[in-house]
């Protein structure tokens, strides 16, 4: 009996160490996410924070915890701004919260607690 107890309560301990040692939206979600931008026209450049990224239609890897100023620029079109946002996934740090001091600093230093307001960005360019 002893010997069949005891791989039982190494799994035991196992399970609750990962479960007390992991971060739920690290793991579950990540800390990036894909942003789908479209124009209309389609072709034009897409400028994120200053920096081009690709012309439309284009999907992008973004990091969740930051915000976006997005520029859409088409020669013959007038430039269109958009900014992109995120919110604070309340779920995921009460989840941290229950689990453990780790997983709610992992979370907070990997943004993943994070989730971009919009994953598709579209805009209508004008003349």
């Amino acid at each position: 009996m002893i010997g069949k107890t005891k791989p039982i309560s190494i799994v035991s301990v196992l399970v609750l160490l990962v479960f007390l040692f992991i971060s739920c939206a690290t793991i579950f979600k990540g800390s990036q996410e894909y942003v789908d931008f479209q124009s209309d026209p389609s072709g034009a450049k897409v400028y994120i924070n200053g920096n081009y990224k690709g012309t439309t239609p284009v999907e992008l890897h973004l990091e969740s915890n930051k915000y976006y100023h997005i520029e859409f620029k088409k020669e013959g079109y007038a430039t269109k701004t958009y900014t992109l946002t995120n919110h604070l996934g309340a779920g995921w740090v009460i989840l941290d919260v229950i689990c453990g001091l780790v997983p709610v600093v992992v979370d907070a230093i990997t943004g993943a607690w994070y989730k971009l307001d919009e994953n598709n960005v579209g805009v209508t360019l004008d003349q």
